[in-house]
């Protein structure tokens, strides 16, 4: 991750000096572009999705609904929502974001506010983080990540020229972040909290934000994990049983060792689609969160290193299309999405190899949920634009 901020951060110093030359050989080596290379990727993604949410979730619809195919059908309506925000995000210059950045904002933090109101948001597990739109429920946080991210990159953007100066390029953002953060953890929601911070950090680093002001954020992270973490007992049960879960294997561990249990009976080739055991009520949240313990089990590592390759491309083509952006805007866009994506899948499938303590995070176009499938697509089609105006860059060389 430090390479990939160095190799940014220079190529931002440039100004995209080289990108056309960059740009030129991207085609000449793989005989398509970047935007085909991630439209590809994308579609696969989504296609493998498709396949294991209708294996994951059959049982449970079929019980609940009476129609094994209640949730695939769910998603492929937000797939083709999705689809088409990647579409009319894809043809917006993304140099708009300029002027719209205020009102995207503002759209985001009303959002994370009208979950908190009664009778207007919806409490699932002990959480309101979303709003009842009829046909559907949104979960406002997911296009919040989205909106911050274009928010920051046009903000470090436009102060470059005073980034290194404490009360212009570090501390205006740390504030509006903690204002997110805290309407987050209201509903609460410590896991994107979490997942915005870190981007935020590897954002201002590659931004041109000095590492001596990043670092002085460490003490204030400590205390927000002993007030958020250690002094709640549901999110420290979820601590000690990421590190011993035989500890309470009926409770706070049962997820881990349920998860561990369906990748390890998949071996090399797996069960065989559809031959999974621990989605037939024993593993929870096994086509959300957990779909990837899913994989493991019926496509086994075979399987599992395939949609991993899956994910390393797409993070490769986004770092591609960022490093041969025509100006600082498009290249921090472009990281930003990428980093949002490749995190979350990091993140999410470190928790069901017991990586990570346990958060409910969907793995990107791969879980059952709208919310985060339209906004991880909104984030796609941004990436996109960028890769268009790159190569527009390209031809009037």
């Amino acid at each position: 991750m430090m390479r990939v901020i160095s190799d940014t951060s220079s190529l931002m110093v440039n100004e995209g000096a080289g990108s056309a030359t960059d740009q030129t050989q991207s085609k000449a080596n793989h005989g398509f572009s970047p935007e085909l290379q991630l439209w590809l990727v994308v579609l696969a993604l989504m296609g493998f999705g498709f396949v294991m949410i209708y294996s994951a979730s059959s049982a449970m619809a079929l019980k609940k609904f009476s129609d094994a195919g209640y949730y695939l059908k769910r998603q492929a309506l937000f797939a083709g929502l999705g689809l088409t925000m990647l579409t009319i995000a894809r043809l917006i210059p993304y140099r708009v974001y300029r002027q719209l950045v205020y009102p995207i904002l503002f759209s985001a933090v009303i959002g994370l506010i009208l979950v908190l109101v009664p009778k207007l948001g919806v409490e699932l597990n002990h959480a309101k983080r979303w709003l009842n739109l009829g046909l559907f429920l949104v979960q406002p946080a997911e296009f919040a990540k989205v909106a911050w991210l274009i928010y920051l990159s046009v903000s470090l953007t436009k102060k470059q020229e005073k980034i290194k100066q404490f009360s212009i390029g570090f501390l205006p953002h740390i504030l509006i972040y903690g204002i997110l953060c805290l309407l987050l953890l209201m509903e609460p929601d410590f896991g994107s909290c979490v997942v915005m911070g870190a981007l935020t950090v590897l954002l201002l680093a590659t931004g041109g934000v000095p590492w001596r002001y990043l670092l002085s954020l460490i003490p204030f992270a400590v205390v927000a994990l002993y007030r958020f973490v250690y002094l709640v007992p549901y999110r420290w049960e979820r601590i000690t049983a990421f590190l011993n879960p035989w500890v309470d294997p009926l409770d706070s561990g049962y997820h881990l060792i349920q998860a561990w249990i369906a990748v390890g009976s998949g071996g090399v080739w797996g069960k065989g689609l559809g031959a999974g055991q621990q989605k037939l009520f024993f593993l929870p949240e096994p086509f959300t969160d957990f779909i990837f313990a899913v994989v493991g089990e019926e496509l086994g590592f075979a399987g599992v290193l395939i949609l991993i390759g899956l994910f390393l491309m797409l993070f490769r083509t986004g770092l591609r299309i960022a490093r041969n952006a025509p100006d600082l805007l498009g290249s921090l866009l472009a990281l930003a999405m990428t980093l949002m994506l490749s995190l979350q899948a990091l993140v999410n499938m470190g928790v069901v190899v017991g990586l990570f303590p346990t958060k409910g995070l969907p793995l990107p176009f791969i879980s059952y949920g709208g919310s985060a499938l339209v906004a991880n697509c909104l984030a796609t089609g941004i990436v996109m634009n960028v890769a268009r105006s790159g190569r527009r860059a390209t031809d009037h060389v």
